[in-house]
């Protein structure tokens, strides 16, 4: 199996690995990692069928976990902190669960265990139709994905997954057939097998109802030294809404709880 594709940050300290979320990619995560690159040596990567990354027709939380377990044999690492958004917070937890001797302490970004109803229908639906081969910038790019990503920030998140056609135009990075595959994995309940008894750190946005206060309980129960924190002014992708705070709720956790 290939290595999925990944880009370190800093040369000292512990281990950080952060995994993003579902059409999502490591560049998301390029101003934090610099910053927490200052005390940590930090690894972000794309997850398989996103990005650089290989395409596979497996996309399940367990296959996910499994390159996250090779990509730390590769560079050395027995044990690491894992910092995981979204999709990439599932993938995180389940990797807790499958490989719990690799973890130092688990940071989980505005996801729950539990089942998300769909909500990523109409950016399936624009990678799948939009003739992007055929457009002749990125800006026409963005103005035809406009009726289905009406928020700018959304949109631009989107159009990170288009990559430039040697004859002009473009593609995505996607591998959207794998993805829809296993959509209903990917927003579904997680089940564990175990429980984790190492320092965890859930953190949510103020204006995001990804996690909810009846949320708390079941998390806790196979996380039970979880502690949680709001960051104001932030909603689901609380790392782009609100960047130094979180970073200082991160940074002070693995103060905290050091390895």
């Amino acid at each position: 199996m290939e290595l999925v594709h990944f880009r370190q940050y800093g040369t000292e300290g512990p281990p950080l690995y952060i995994l993003h979320g579902v059409f999502g990619m490591l560049d998301n995560w390029h101003y934090a990692a610099g910053i927490l690159g200052r005390h940590h040596r930090v690894i972000t990567f794309d997850a398989r069928n996103h990005g650089r990354s290989f395409h596979h027709p497996d996309c399940s939380y367990e296959a996910m976990a499994a390159d996250l377990c090779r990509l730390m044999e590769h560079l050395g690492d027995n044990e690491a902190t894992i910092l995981g958004h979204s999709m990439g917070g599932k993938t995180a937890m389940i990797f807790a669960d499958l490989y719990p001797q690799r973890i130092q302490r688990l940071i989980c970004v505005d996801i729950a265990p539990k089942r998300y109803p769909p909500g990523h229908a109409d950016y399936f639906k624009a990678f799948e139709t939009l003739p992007f081969h055929s457009m002749k910038s990125r800006r026409e790019a963005e103005d035809a994905f406009l009726p289905f990503a009406p928020d700018m920030g959304v949109r631009q998140f989107l159009l990170k997954n288009l990559e430039p056609l040697p004859e002009g135009g473009y593609k995505p990075k996607l591998n959207l057939q794998a993805l829809k595959t296993y959509y209903d994995e990917i927003i579904g309940e997680l089940h564990f097998s175990s429980v984790l008894e190492k320092p965890s750190l859930w953190i949510t946005g103020d204006k995001s109802a990804y996690v909810k206060e009846e949320d708390k309980p079941g998390i806790r129960n196979h996380f039970p030294l979880t502690q949680f924190i709001v960051i104001p002014q932030a909603g689901h992708w609380v790392h782009a809404d609100n960047p130094p705070a979180f970073i200082a709720a991160v940074e002070s956790f693995l103060l905290q709880y050091p390895v």
